[in-house]
């Protein structure tokens, strides 16, 4: 059963929360699947069904169709924030790296109806998320930069001073209309690059210069 780690010295135990989610936050991103550019963060979630720990072994549902990355960087909430929160930002407590996977052909085919994205988003174990690093331990919150591979093919790097909305912009966004608790993430948004996952693929995620977390890849 999933619960959050930390890389290090063992940090405050804190509750499986939901994931909330932000769309098209890098404008290349945005592009590459011809969509248009948020004038404000697109947010939509998963439940706390869709963690599984991005470490040994990752398994997915073949049936479901193809599974496709993106890779993302991962706020774990430390304390409640709502919107009368001074200082939202002081109340993540933990970095982290997520894919949050996407089948792709049933979210087109929701988007051109006009449907909700659930189905393609919000699927069992469609978040797989490595464990989180003290914020206390990172130098600069709003540049850092993340990178993941598929079979050691570099296919997506992230750099968080890219993103259209801030962290600060976007904690502040969520919690207008949605409070945020101990045990929540938030999925800051994806860069360019995503595409379809192998079966057997090996995987990887790495912030900065710290060490990589592997992981592979079977679908059952």
């Amino acid at each position: 059963m999933y619960q959050h780690h930390w890389v290090g010295t063992e940090q405050e135990k804190l509750p499986v929360g939901k994931i909330v989610c932000v769309g098209r936050n890098y404008v290349e991103h945005a592009q590459e699947l011809n969509n248009p550019i948020p004038c404000e963060p697109l947010i939509f979630m998963k439940p706390s069904t869709c963690y599984q720990h991005f470490e040994g072994r990752i398994e997915l549902d073949r049936s479901l169709g193809e599974h496709h990355y993106e890779a993302e960087l991962a706020l774990l909430v430390g304390e409640q924030i709502d919107k009368h929160h001074l200082q939202p930002l002081s109340a993540i407590k933990g970095i982290g790296l997520a894919l949050d996977l996407t089948l792709r052909d049933e979210q087109t085919k929701l988007k051109n109806q006009g449907h909700p994205w659930e189905r393609a988003k919000a699927y069992d174990g469609s978040c797989p998320i490595t464990p989180f690093t003290a914020v206390s331990a990172v130098a600069e919150l709003e540049n850092l930069e993340f990178q993941f591979w598929q079979n050691d093919q570099l296919v997506q790097y992230g750099q968080t001073n890219l993103m259209i909305f801030s962290f600060e912009k976007l904690v502040k966004s969520i919690t207008q209309f949605c409070t945020l608790l101990p045990g929540d993430v938030i999925l800051t948004g994806t860069p360019k690059g995503v595409g379809k996952l192998e079966d057997n693929a090996y995987l990887s995620l790495q912030l900065n210069d710290a060490p990589k977390f592997d992981a592979h890849l079977t679908l059952r």
